[in-house]
């Protein structure tokens, strides 16, 4: 086994060595490019930036101007030049993520009339764009913007005159990631618009308040969401986790005259109203807590407040020195102390403080472990109450969500995705029925419904919808659960994210076998290509791989996965590059002639292959069959089998995905669910031992009774048993009704209750066993050390000394270790539901998928509650 596991080792690096040779060099261009460190901060912003790229015939360009801010293109820098238009740096306006988590940080030209005239990517993080789908892919799709005003209503997908609305070509594959860029460009052009007046600014009724007459206590305030916190901690900036936070702000309206009493006194707020104009605003500010001040290094005679902002809508509105008045004191009782204070006025008409309205902190981050600088901004939203508005709160239309436009502009295609997978799912779950009318010669009944599914799968799903599920979802879903999660980005695309509610719970329920033996494009594709072959002539070619090479060789996906994974906690892009051993963007999403020659060689030889070997890439190379296949290990429903299968191999000699064993144990995680042994199960005549007891009842004149659930015929008389219809030779042998043979934990036999859930406790997060340390002494006692060290590394983390890179590490470290404690010890897994104490002795694959699954959840919980409660930052 060892030896095997070494072969299987140098077997794995050769494959990876040889896919980074074959996988050809993707251009540096714009992914995780390095961007200048003061950009956010420099007031000459085409300094360092090629601004002239994104604004042709523009020679000289002004300092940044404007909140948000931008910069005026001009055509030469003499006394006369002439203004011809803004560019503005997205990142400067919006922070809206792509698919990676992380923005596309993009240049934008815009001329005076609104007409955007340039546009170029500075920096992305989306590892798609870099083979799969090439990053000119990007540029291309930016091109679509030149000419089109920030005035039209601009959308992914079709145009739709009759709504005004101009649509833009997607990317095939990377709906999210346009869908989050077009976002970008329209607020962004769209905030400049607005200030330069290309745009007429938002017109909001003004509040009308209902007055009370009671005086307010601070706790009050508090209370009723009239006063608002805003807290950001040291870590959140990337410092050393302090009990004193970075800046702690108290802020609230001053307009409402119970708010502007209550705070001020009622003196001191009718002096503030005389001071006010018509259509202006006040809002206080207050610092309880922290040693960074919220004035800001801009703040001199003169200069701005570049720390706080008030956002409303797509308004951001600033403050100078001239916008602000002193803060003595606050008169709510029980008003905390603070050390820093001021009254804002907001001169635009644009704000209402009848609508939502949000203060923003703006800062930089430290990243502790590069000490890169990074702009960022701290929200906290502020509304009115409606009991404080006369009339309640205004109405406000706020457009669809792009990800709701996208379900709603493809919303027939997708009830028709659906009602496919709903309808898979049932019919499978009926599977018994279905094989009880077919037999080893007319497996139509199955065969009619699988065959429908394939061709709906590569014509509809595949082709169609584009709708391939592969391995960098999961690496990247991977990342986003433990790193940010948002599901705006992933309910962008409609089609792969309900295929992977039908993955998740068919994986659960029936194992792997449904989604990649019926519905998987790819896979539908290499099996209609097999079953063609063999009707056209080609049977007598068809082959399967020597029983032993096939054990060997179907460990080589996992090997591929399990690299995968190591690498993108490491390099997402170079991930991303390792698996493009997925044939499925060259076939489905991009197209075999749309790429270079190698991607198209390897698909043809992949496809060439599969007229001789039935799915030799599910089988052997499949890093996300790998990846659904570990929590098969766990299906609830598995595929039938009796006694009398260990000594026949009638089922074993007609898999094609080989995942019967010599004692006609089934492999779920090997299973592809072509339902052909279950069909044999109840075939009277293609089933040996049912044939046998068949022909004997003939012979005898007896009744043929029915086929009962356990795979015989009923006995004739109610007191005989099924028993006697089992060969002497089976009745000797396992039982191949488990993966593998039963296991009787004695310490768990009889348990029920109270005491049942805590020895399950026990049992998932207390591997060492007394077998264990009577065996294996020295590996318990170093698996005990090790887990200290895991546990002293997650407090370490939640107290901010460890980066969650270093805690990934220990985390699959222990589980390695893990997996090595159990096996000397606790070497069982459970079989079916996991409330049911059905367990059965666990091989190496059965405890890696368990533990790395429990793990994987474990230490994802504590990834999110760690982050939930502020003690990590990512």
């Amino acid at each position: 086994m060892i030896l095997l596991r070494q072969r299987l080792a140098i077997l794995g690096v050769a494959f990876f060595l040889a896919l980074a040779l074959f996988v050809p060099r993707a251009q540096a261009g714009a992914y995780e490019a390095e961007l200048p460190a003061d950009l956010q901060s420099a007031k000459d912003m085409c300094a360092l930036l090629p601004c002239a790229d994104v604004f042709p015939g523009a020679t000289h360009f002004s300092e940044r101007k404007g909140q948000p801010p931008y910069v005026e293109a001009y055509d030469n820098a003499t006394a006369d030049k002439k203004l011809l238009g803004y560019v503005m740096l997205s990142t400067d306006i919006t922070d809206t993520p792509a698919y990676s988590g992380k923005p596309v940080v993009t240049l934008i030209g815009m001329d005076k009339a609104g007409k955007f005239v340039g546009v170029k990517v500075l920096k992305h993080s989306e590892p798609i764009l870099l083979l799969g789908i090439p990053e000119s892919a990007l540029l291309k799709f930016n091109d679509q913007y030149l000419g089109k005003s920030v005035t039209d209503k601009i959308e992914v997908g079709q145009s739709r005159p009759d709504e005004n609305v101009l649509g833009l070509d997607a990317i095939s594959g990377a709906t999210v990631t346009v869908i989050a860029q077009n976002q970008v460009m329209m607020a962004s052009g769209s905030a400049v618009a607005r200030q330069v007046g290309i745009l007429a600014p938002t017109v909001r009724e003004p509040a009308r308040f209902a007055v009370g007459a009671k005086r307010l206590s601070w706790a009050e305030l508090a209370d009723q969401g009239l006063v608002k916190r805003l807290r950001v901690l040291p870590e959140q900036v990337g410092l050393e986790r302090s009990p004193e936070p970075f800046i702690e702000l108290w802020f609230g309206d001053l307009n409402h005259p119970d708010i502007g009493k209550s705070v001020l006194g009622e003196n001191s707020w009718n002096n503030l109203r005389l001071q006010l104009k018509e259509g202006e605003n006040a809002l206080f500010v207050i610092r309880t807590a922290g040693r960074e001040s919220f004035k800001g290094s801009g703040f001199v005679r003169g200069g701005i407040y570049d720390r706080v902002q008030v956002h409303q809508g797509a308004d951001a509105f600033t403050f100078r020195d001239l916008d602000a008045m002193n803060l003595y004191g606050i008169e709510a009782a029980g008003a905390p102390s603070f050390n820093e204070s001021a009254i804002f006025i907001i001169r635009s008409p644009a704000f209402s403080a009848a609508y939502p309205w949000k203060l923003s902190f703006l800062g930089n981050r430290v990243d502790r472990a590069t000490g890169a600088r990074s702009f960022t901004s701290f929200d906290t939203p502020y509304w009115l109450p409606a009991t404080a508005l006369e009339g309640g709160r205004p109405k406000i239309d706020e457009p669809d969500a792009p990800w709701v436009r996208v379900w709603k502009s493809r919303a027939v295609e997708i009830a028709l995705f659906a009602l496919l997978l709903v309808a898979v799912t049932v019919v499978y779950a009926y599977r018994e029925k279905l094989t009880r009318l077919s037999t080893h010669k007319n497996k139509w009944p199955v065969n009619a419904f699988k065959y429908t599914a394939w061709a709906l799968s590569i014509g509809f799903v595949g082709f169609g919808a584009m709708a391939q599920p592969s391995i960098t979802q999961v690496l990247t879903w991977f990342h986003a659960l433990l790193f940010q999660w948002t599901w705006s980005l992933f309910l962008s695309d409609p089609f792969i994210f309900l295929f992977w509610i039908f993955i998740i719970v068919t994986v659960f329920l029936f194992g792997r076998g449904l989604f990649c033996g019926w519905m998987c494009p790819f896979g539908s594709l290499s099996e209609a290509i097999y079953k063609v072959a063999r009707v056209v002539g080609f049977k007598r070619f068809q082959t399967q791989l020597p029983q032993k090479w096939h054990d060997r060789l179907k460990w080589l996906k996992y090997a591929i996965f399990f690299g995968l994974i190591t690498v993108s906690m490491f390099s997402m892009g170079l991930a991303e590059k390792l698996s493009e051993v997925e044939p499925f963007k060259t076939t489905f999403l991009v197209g075999i002639q749309n790429r270079a020659w190698p991607f198209g060689l390897f698909v043809a030889a992949i496809l060439g292959l599969s007229i001789f070997i039935e799915r030799p890439y599910c089988k052997y190379l499949c890093p996300l069959g790998a990846s659904l296949a570990m929590p098969s290990t766990f299906r609830w429903f598995g595929l039938k089998r009796k006694q009398d299968c260990n000594s026949c191999k009638a089922c074993a000699v007609g898999c094609g995905a080989q995942a019967i064993d010599a004692d006609g144990r089934i492999d779920h995680r090997e299973c592809l669910h072509c339902l052909d042994c279950m069909i044999l199960y109840t075939d009277t005549k293609g089933c040996p031992p049912l044939a046998k007891e068949r022909k004997r009842r003939e012979k005898d004149g007896l009744e043929i009774t029915p086929i009962g659930d356990n795979g015989y015929f009923i006995p004739i008389h109610p007191a005989a048993s099924f028993t006697e219809q089992i060969s002497a030779k089976a009745a000797q042998g396992p039982d191949p009704r488990m993966p593998t043979a039963p296991a009787h934990p004695v310490h768990k036999a009889g348990a029920h209750g109270l005491r049942w859930l805590w020895l399950e406790l026990v049992d998932h997060l207390w591997p060492w066993s007394r077998e264990g340390w009577a065996t294996r002494k020295a590996l318990q006692i170093a698996g005990f050390s090790l887990a200290v060290a895991a546990s002293v590394a997650w407090v370490m983390t939640a107290m901010g000394t460890l980066s969650s890179g270093a805690i990934i590490g220990w985390w699959f470290g222990w589980s390695v270790y893990e997996v090595l404690i159990r096996l000397s010890g606790k070497r069982y897994v459970k079989d079916g539901p996991w409330w049911r104490d059905r367990f059965r002795v666990a091989g190496v694959m059965d405890m890696m998928s368990y533990v790395g699954f429990k793990n994987l959840l474990i230490g994802a919980a504590l990834f999110l509650a760690l982050k939930a409660m502020g003690w990590m930052v990512l």
